[in-house]
């Protein structure tokens, strides 16, 4: 697959990271979060995969939106790079709000050039309901899990939903905003995007006037 030109400024990972074996099955499916959508596998790529000339080409990869159901994530590669897609429900929205939750993180305010100037809002999207991401951790380069639960059992306490790195520790919130006091420096890339007739997601095609590129990132 053709890789972008993500010199980052400053960044370490030009290119991205080799996605190991392990990491490639871990995100194969993107968990459900108890919001009353059945836990189901959701095939790597399958359904979504564009025809391999784009692929080769590195060109734009649209994605069918009625296919992600409340509460879940997809992860498609993209560039040779995981990119999260999350239909986030208004509970996860309200908490991404809370005051107390903003108070955990580092760039609350998405300060940081990590998104496009149309994500540089509360939800870090161009529509509150759907989360775009880059699946990069930016402290080294790892692939974060996917813990969309409030009071997940197997996270520390008042965890808020989000996403956790297990190779160091790093943590973000539900909209890919990094925690204070953990390695990673900075939120998660947003990369550039689309919506298309309400339904179809268009990674690597920015709205009409604008003209972001992953490469502009401080850190991927």
């Amino acid at each position: 697959m053709a890789d972008t030109t993500s010199t980052a400024k400053g960044g370490p990972h030009a290119g991205g990271p080799e996605i190991k074996r392990r990491d490639f099955l871990h995100i194969a499916t993107g968990a459900v979060g108890a919001v009353g959508v059945a836990a189901a596998a959701w095939p790597f790529i399958s359904q979504m995969e564009p025809s391999a000339s784009v692929v080769a080409a590195g060109g734009p990869m649209t994605i069918d939106l009625n296919k992600i159901q409340p509460g879940q994530q997809v992860t498609v590669l993209w560039r040779s790079k995981p990119i999260f897609i999350v239909h986030r429900t208004p509970e996860i929205l309200a908490k991404i709000k809370e005051p107390s939750d903003l108070a955990m993180l580092r760039d609350p305010d998405s300060e940081n050039l990590q998104q496009p100037p149309y994500a540089t809002n509360w939800s870090r999207s161009l529509t509150p309901e759907y989360l775009v991401l880059v699946g990069i951790c930016t402290h080294l380069g790892c692939i974060p899990d996917f813990k969309p639960d409030a009071g997940d059992a197997t996270m520390a306490a008042g965890w808020p939903g989000g996403y956790f790195c297990p190779c160091h520790g790093s943590k973000y919130d539900m909209a890919g905003r990094v925690f204070q006091g953990v390695p990673a420096p900075l939120n998660l890339p947003v990369p550039p995007y689309v919506i298309k007739d309400k339904t179809n997601l268009v990674i690597g095609e920015n709205p009409e006037g604008e003209s972001f590129s992953l490469s502009e990132v401080m850190q991927l």
